[in-house]
């Protein structure tokens, strides 16, 4: 998939309405795109199922689970949604995996399998369509759906208002002494359409500079 990026001067304009997150802008890293090229995550399947992997674990300790994961069928590859209904739980739960995270692995492979949730055209579809279709799924709440169209998909004007990280990077930015609430946030993002998911990635890079300089 190639990368998704805003229209210079769409980021241009951006800075102009918020100079205080213009400034930001203009001192971190530039803005990507997403997907990325070269992402191991080389399906919209394979994006979900490190999502349910990955979910409360830090990054070696999920990448070694999913790699035990990828080592119970043939090739390097994270197994199939039929592959998935075949093994057992004990192998699941063998490779280091939660119940919680064994069962939403196979709701999701029973979804794709029985039609119930259709991946391959699911870019085509409004955010909103997107996020109420994933959230049914057992284990993908709002912000897994978010991340999907941010990271997998490349929207540009998602604004994951929960994710601490965001919250974090607005009170930096902004000068606060507390974080701003979720509500609180999406009223200051109102300024970042339509690029909030462009917002929401400087505000990480925010937290990562502070972090780094203190």
């Amino acid at each position: 998939m190639t990368p998704r990026l805003p229209d210079p001067s769409a980021l241009r304009a951006l800075a102009r309405r918020d100079p205080v997150l213009g400034a930001a802008m203009r001192r971190l890293t530039p803005y990507p795109g997403f997907p990325q090229r070269g992402s191991r995550r080389s399906t919209h399947y394979g994006a979900l199922a490190d999502a349910i992997v990955y979910q409360q674990l830090t990054g070696k300790a999920a990448a070694t689970i999913h790699g035990r994961v990828c080592a119970l069928t043939a090739g390097p590859r994270f197994p199939r949604p039929e592959e998935i209904v075949e093994l057992v739980d004990d192998d699941l739960r063998g490779a280091g995996l939660s119940r919680a995270k064994v069962a939403a692995l196979r709701d999701l492979a029973e979804r794709l399998l029985d039609r119930r949730l259709v991946l391959h055209a699911i870019g085509r579809l409004p955010d909103e369509e997107i996020i109420e279709r994933l959230v049914a799924v057992r284990g993908i709440g709002t912000w897994s759906a978010q991340m999907f169209l941010i990271f997998r998909l490349g929207r540009l004007d998602v604004f994951p208002v929960t994710d601490l990280g965001v919250r974090e990077g607005a009170r930096l930015l902004d000068g606060l002494e507390d974080r701003p609430t979720p509500s609180a946030l999406a009223e200051r993002g109102t300024v970042w359409a339509p690029l909030r998911s462009v917002a929401a990635w400087f505000l990480w890079r925010v937290v990562e500079d502070a972090r780094a300089h203190s």
